[in-house]
């Protein structure tokens, strides 16, 4: 009888557990956008495919929710339902569904979005990092990362290393890079691939076109007036690295 009660006690404890919530607490980003961009080379197209929110961040002791898609950032509060589900409602009355699946963070389908999926972030992003900053990290280290040689162009054959935190070494007249992930930078380059190169104060933007190992640079032309938005195209190929 004594062993019927232990078993039957171990029993309700392992039940109680087994119910507790999974706390959502963290950084999650999109990393369908990364493998996708990195397996067809076409970042815009990635985007537009798994995006467009590509992280979020959750504060399950404050309840406090917010989303980066690469260009703005919305803020909000959550309430988990009696199912399960994380009711996130935003300034302006409208509300997105997120749940938990096992190692994924999956947003409803919405009147607003298609449903996503996020996965925690290898690495919790510093007190001071800009919303975001863990998305762009994990894609600029699998989409730009390792050693590339100068094939043709300016410093042809050194070395160009694009580092997550967006340094740059190695390229001539560029000490920093920004990939165009969305916002104005998307409408001006268009089907284009965009990424801004900046040495001191000083940058411009450029036009790219990365397939398998071999990353080509062009000079982004301006075919608008000067007092429209700028509407670019491709110029002179500026170069072209390979990836060793």
């Amino acid at each position: 009888m004594r062993c019927l009660f232990v078993a039957l006690l171990t029993g309700v404890l392992l039940s109680g557990c087994a119910s507790t919530p999974q706390d959502p607490s963290g950084t999650w980003i999109n990393q369908a956008a990364i493998e996708a961009a990195v397996k067809s080379g076409n970042l815009r197209e990635a985007l537009l495919a798994y995006g467009p929110n590509l992280e979020w961040q959750l504060d399950s002791p404050r309840q406090l929710a917010s989303f980066s898609n690469g260009f703005e950032r919305g803020e909000g509060r959550f309430k988990r339902q009696a199912d399960g589900e994380l009711r996130v409602h935003f300034y302006g009355d409208f509300e997105e569904s997120l749940s938990l699946n096992n190692d994924e963070l999956i947003q409803a389908q919405s009147d607003t979005w298609p449903e996503q999926r996020f996965v925690r972030a290898p690495t919790a992003p510093g007190p001071l990092a800009p919303p975001g900053s863990s998305f762009e990290q994990a894609l600029y280290s699998a989409y730009l990362g390792g050693t590339w040689l100068i094939e043709e162009g300016l410093g042809q054959g050194g070395l160009v290393l694009f580092q997550a935190d967006g340094s740059l070494q190695g390229l001539p007249g560029a000490e920093r890079y920004a990939l165009c992930l969305a916002g104005d930078c998307a409408a001006m380059s268009g089907e284009f691939d965009s990424l801004w190169l900046q040495l001191g104060d000083q940058g411009q933007s450029w036009l790219f076109e990365l397939e398998g190992d071999q990353l080509r640079v062009f000079e982004a032309l301006n075919r608008s007036q000067i007092d429209e938005m700028p509407n670019y195209y491709k110029g002179q190929q500026r170069w072209l690295l390979v990836k060793r």
